[in-house]
């Protein structure tokens, strides 16, 4: 009987432990003070897996900037705000109803991002080395039947999912996510 007041007593205790150290300064301190933010421009929404015309161009542009959550807090030591960008991922999600999308991939990177600086424009790389040779890409091409076999369209329409992954010199992890929708075909008439 006195084993199982104490494993009782144990198990109260650990439960009351538990309660006490989730108080909201410690949710608070866990959270980054800073936030990622990433915009894009798009200046291609299709693409013309011929490559012309109008295809020697960049998708867009992406922008990054480091904002302060909550700038009335008065913070006088912001080195610790900065926020370093180490890696990106990108992954893709069809909108056409189809299921094969390219392989996903995540590259290192390294950019100090500044609260209250300028937006930094960056480059990244959309797909990897031959992935457009490759399906959902190749069935495309008229040697292959010119349609996507999941849907039967002569298109292949997906979002292009660009996140971003860091933390602040505190160590706080960030990240953040943005999407490119693209549309892809063979001999459409170019890029646009």
């Amino acid at each position: 009987m006195k084993t199982k007041n104490w494993i009782r007593f144990g198990l109260i205790a650990v439960a009351i432990l538990a309660m006490a150290g989730c108080n909201g300064n410690d949710l608070t301190r866990s959270a980054s003070p800073v936030a990622l933010i990433i915009s894009t421009t798009q200046n291609l929404h299709t693409l013309d897996l011929t490559g012309t015309p109008n295809c020697n161009q960049s998708i867009g542009t992406v922008n990054m900037q480091a904002v302060i959550k909550n700038p009335a807090s008065g913070s006088t030591n912001t080195t610790f705000e900065q926020l370093r960008v180490t890696s990106y991922q990108v992954s893709y999600v069809r909108t056409d109803g189809g299921k094969q999308v390219p392989a996903p991939f995540v590259v290192s990177m390294d950019v100090l991002l500044t609260p209250g600086g300028a937006i930094t424009p960056a480059t990244f790389l959309a797909f990897q080395t031959n992935a457009l040779t490759q399906a959902p890409f190749v069935a495309l091409l008229p040697a292959n039947g010119g349609r996507d076999p999941d849907t039967g369209m002569s298109t292949v329409s997906m979002d292009l999912v660009l996140t971003l992954f860091g933390e602040t010199l505190a160590g706080d992890k960030v990240t953040a996510s943005t999407r490119v929708p693209l549309t892809f075909c063979y001999n459409c008439g170019g890029c646009s």
